[in-house]
């Protein structure tokens, strides 16, 4: 059975207890659940072959009136989530730097429904072994040189690998704040790729998702590589190709899709694309460098 299925029916028990008005609010516990998972995947950091380290703080921001229903409940609604992206890290083979916390905080600029999720690691005070996960800690290597720039964080910017002849890496990570993306106007430009690589990603309700492979599944099902929240949206609604050009396709859903409001089955993606999916709209960017 799939953690998110496991976390779903451990909420069941208490509908009628303790979370019976929270399922009253636009945002469901599990849609956040599923983005727990999902910045879980997008900031893992590859240590050694046996060992790949995920965030272990969180912040959901939920606007001000799905906060206020949930805030009363924010205590046994965190260790629940906190215990899902344990479970769910067991799963992938996912290790921490120190204890699992998951926090909610309102945020003025988001509408009822919307939220986001910020992460970054923080190690134990005590001890940076990893709680879950093979025993061996990271090889040994110098400590980060004066200046000497941090991994990229962020959610939907997983850190870059170290360029050829580069030192190990540090036997702790250096101190990072959240990683949500800023807004596109105060977030500071990024360092080009080397050969200028083309560097695509989706947009969904304010949320940033990086598409690293060839293709993007798209849809309802926890197994597709972005999950959809939407009742008008199939399991595996459409799939992007990166490329040139990158292209969409449906993948035999049961409302289809729009781009750039034409209905269609497969159509050739631009930066700045609208797909609809369901009720959802998906902006398709791309950028050099």
């Amino acid at each position: 059975m799939g953690v998110l299925k496991k976390f779903e029916q451990r909420l069941e028990g208490l509908v009628n207890g303790t979370f019976a008005k929270v399922f009253k609010s636009e945002v469901q516990p599990v849609e956040i659940a599923g983005a727990l998972q999902r910045e879980c995947d997008n900031n893992a950091t590859i240590w050694n072959r046996d060992r790949t380290v995920v965030p272990n703080d969180f912040i959901v921001e939920l606007s001000a009136p799905d906060y206020e229903r949930l805030s009363p409940y924010s205590g046994q609604l965190g260790d629940e989530l906190a215990g899902m992206v344990r479970d769910y890290a067991k799963q992938q083979r996912y290790t921490f730097m120190g204890p699992i916390k998951v926090h909610l905080e309102k945020a003025d600029d988001l509408d009822t429904g919307l939220y986001r999720v910020r992460s970054r690691t923080l190690a134990s005070s005590s001890s940076q072994q990893a709680p879950q996960g093979p025993p061996q800690a990271p090889p040994p290597g110098p400590a980060a040189a004066p200046g000497r720039p941090g991994p990229q964080g962020g959610y939907g910017y997983p850190p870059a690998a170290p360029p050829a002849g580069a030192p190990p890496m540090p036997a702790a990570p250096p101190p990072g704040g959240y990683g949500y993306p800023q807004p596109a106007a105060a977030r500071p430009p990024q360092a080009p790729a080397a050969g200028g690589r083309t560097r695509y990603w989706i947009e969904i309700n304010g949320t940033r998702h990086q598409i690293s492979r060839p293709t993007l599944v798209l849809g309802r099902s926890t197994d597709a590589d972005v999950r959809i929240d939407d009742p008008g949206v199939s399991r595996r609604h459409c799939e992007i190709r990166t490329g040139t050009p990158s292209t969409i396709s449906d993948l035999g859903s049961t409302n289809g899709i729009v781009v750039d409001g034409q209905h269609t089955t497969r159509a050739t993606l631009r930066d700045g694309s609208r797909i609809v999916v369901g009720s959802t709209t998906v902006i398709y960017r791309q950028a050099e460098g």
